[in-house]
């Protein structure tokens, strides 16, 4: 009965046995299933893959496509000031443009390239160095976006 109760107790135990089965198990089993699962295994990372790929884009309003142009500490900074500056060519290729839009669209787009150029000097800085220039870049942004959608009449 001892030997009984002892067995029981080192059953839910993994030993040395168990692993030398196991092992042995998974060395005849592997062949035959890993090339029957390795199809599903690499389609189901591409699908994770794109997945994550589009909810980065939509994180940082741009399409998939132009993902790979906006990395690093400073992506989401660079990719308003793309949009800004695609939002500067519309309001002066806008019929309804009047001379100080356009001017306005020349002046910005030489402090968007400022902007964009902080931004890059901005990456290999101490990060509290870095995050004080992302803030300062953020609140021009937004006051040239204020500008640019009062312009366009939204």
């Amino acid at each position: 009965m001892a030997r009984k109760v002892k067995h029981e107790a080192s059953e839910g135990r993994f030993t040395p046995k168990n692993a030398r089965n196991a092992l042995g198990v998974a060395k005849v089993i592997a062949p035959a299933v890993i090339p029957v699962v390795a199809p599903y295994a690499v389609q189901a990372a591409g699908a994770v893959r794109e997945a994550y790929d589009r909810y980065q884009a939509r994180k940082l309003g741009v399409d998939v496509s132009r993902l790979a142009e906006f990395t690093g500490r400073g992506a989401k900074l660079h990719a308003r000031i793309s949009g800004l500056a695609d939002g500067l060519v519309e309001l002066s290729m806008s019929s309804k443009a009047s001379a100080a839009d356009k001017e306005f669209a020349d002046r910005t787009k030489g402090t968007l390239e400022q902007l964009a150029a902080s931004v890059r000097a901005a990456e290999r800085m101490p990060a509290p160095r870095r995050k004080s220039a992302h803030r300062a870049v953020a609140g021009e942004l937004d006051m040239l976006e204020g500008q640019l959608l009062h312009r366009l009449g939204v």
